[in-house]
């Protein structure tokens, strides 16, 4: 695997021989530009760029050319790397099981360990160098330890519990394979899965990738288990994407990741995880390494079960304890943990519409259309076909706020709306109509085998109890830039030219 330093790490283009696939939602314009990404810009293609782009829209990275605009759009959200990686090169390298160990932290949780080896264990046999499991200060270490035993895993055991990110960081001293693959002991992972993403490594530049996390195979037996099934909390949905903040997938979990080794040292020496989050430990090292020039991506394709509590309360419990990591990532990565990315007209139209106001909502949707057709036509773009993404726009912005308000606001929503006056009583459908709609969205969308009034009120409780947690770690660190909006002026981003 090619090491490259971090002066050379954002001009290498994608590796030539690579596949890539194109993003379900770029669209392609007759002159030659091209609109999409996360978050969303417009590339003005020359007639270069243009025969560099057929080749990526063709399934392969052909040229060098090619390989550098591939670069840029990958990282711009437009193009996919695939994790076939590069048949021609793959001759001579090690067997995969010289490749990779996997680390699965545990504190006690016997069965879900034996479930996680038994899975591992049914498929990856031929893939990985040595399994090791950390045993995190468990009430009852033998069993842990036997567990182990029966799956051949080796273990390190901690006689002071630390939490996942010290017990990783307790194995990473050990990993002498150029990657590493963390599991959590409550998943199960299909077969074949760290085969199947490992070949995302041919690209140089990759620090990390992970699979999509769904909900595991158990039967569902509480009201909790159903909704985590229909709704799983480490889901970050079907399409893939290269991570980032403020896009589409801003983060990953270390509920299964594989990752490079030399990356890791890259960031932080052996230490990898930073041992003073007890939350959020996995976000932090995802955005250092992107901040020192790796990339990361997801793969929606290859999926790893994850058993969530079966109770309620320990479900909103554990979305609590997520929420109280928002405030320190904030202070270690300022303006990383917006909550929502509110943009000047379309929050301006939704305000409007709320209010009852369809004369200004008009006025302001035909400000923002009049300000995006003004840059792109200074940028040389044919400024047609604007009036759907401002539309959409408006769209998602109306969700997103709802979504914002429930999280963190909503008593403040509640009282504001029930103040006694002429306009209660619209104030209080607009505040019902904005807290509900994304709920409602959800379940006409997903279809979940839940009563939409039950799913409903779930959903605000599951924000809720992820809101209280923001606000608690803002208040235990007096930071409170995790809870507020970010804003910018227009919605369409920018321009960008081929060279």
């Amino acid at each position: 695997m090619t090491s490259v330093g971090k002066s050379g790490r954002s001009s290498t283009g994608l590796p030539v021989g690579m596949s890539v696939e194109l993003d379900p939602e770029v669209v392609v314009k007759p002159d030659g530009t091209v609109f999409g990404g996360s978050p969303a810009r417009l590339f003005r293609l020359n007639p270069a760029g243009q025969e560099a782009f057929s080749q990526l829209r063709s399934g392969v990275v052909g040229t060098a050319a090619a390989a550098a605009l591939a670069r840029r759009f990958s990282d711009a959200g437009l193009v996919h790397p695939q994790r076939q990686g590069l048949p021609a090169e793959n001759e001579g390298r090690p067997a995969r099981r010289e490749t990779v160990t996997v680390v699965v932290p545990v504190r006690d949780r016997a069965a879900e360990l034996e479930r996680c080896l038994a899975g591992l264990g049914a498929g990856e046999q031929e893939a990985v160098a040595e399994v090791i499991v950390v045993d995190d200060a468990s009430h009852d270490p033998a069993a842990v330890a036997a567990v182990a035993q029966r799956h051949g895993a080796r273990v390190i055991v901690r006689t002071v519990n630390g939490g996942p990110g010290p017990a990783r960081n307790e194995a990473l001293k050990q990993v002498g394979t150029p990657l590493v693959a963390f599991l959590d002991s409550d998943c199960l992972p299909s077969e074949g899965w760290i085969d199947d993403l490992v070949g995302h490594f041919d690209d140089p530049l990759l620090a990390a990738v992970a699979p999509r996390v769904v909900a595991g195979g158990r039967a569902a037996r509480t009201f909790a288990e159903r909704f985590t099934q229909a709704r799983p909390v480490l889901d970050l949905g079907g399409l893939p994407a290269r991570v980032a903040p403020l896009s589409r997938v801003s983060y990953l979990p270390t509920a299964a990741l594989i990752l490079r080794r030399e990356a890791l040292e890259d960031v932080s020496g052996h230490r990898g995880f930073d041992e003073d989050l007890r939350f959020g430990e996995d976000v932090d090292l995802v955005w250092r390494l992107l901040e020192a020039g790796w990339r990361v991506r997801y793969d929606p394709s290859v999926e790893i079960g994850h058993e969530d509590p079966s109770a309620w309360k320990d479900l909103l419990r554990r979305r609590f304890a997520y929420g109280t990591s928002a405030a320190a990532l904030e202070q270690r990565h300022p303006g990383k943990v917006a909550p929502l990315v509110a943009v000047a007209a379309p929050v301006s139209t939704v305000a409007a519409l709320l209010a009852r106001r369809p004369v200004l909502a008009a006025v302001t949707f035909a400000a923002g259309y009049a300000d995006s057709w003004m840059a792109l036509k200074k940028a040389g773009t044919d400024p047609d076909d604007l009036l759907r993404p401002l539309a959409v726009g408006v769209r998602e912005t109306f969700f997103g706020i709802g979504r914002w308000t429930s999280q963190f606001a909503l008593p403040v929503a509640v009282a504001v709306a029930a103040v006694p006056g002429n306009r209660r009583r619209g104030r209080l459908l607009a505040a019902a109509a904005l807290v509900v709609a994304p709920p409602v969205r959800e379940w006409l969308r997903d279809k979940p085998d839940i009563d939409p009034v039950r799913w409903t009120a779930a959903v605000l409780m599951d924000d809720a109890a992820y809101g209280a947690g923001v606000w608690a770690g803002s208040f235990r660190r007096r930071h409170f830039r995790a809870v507020r909006p970010s804003w910018k002026w227009r919605l369409l981003g920018s321009v960008t030219r081929s060279r």
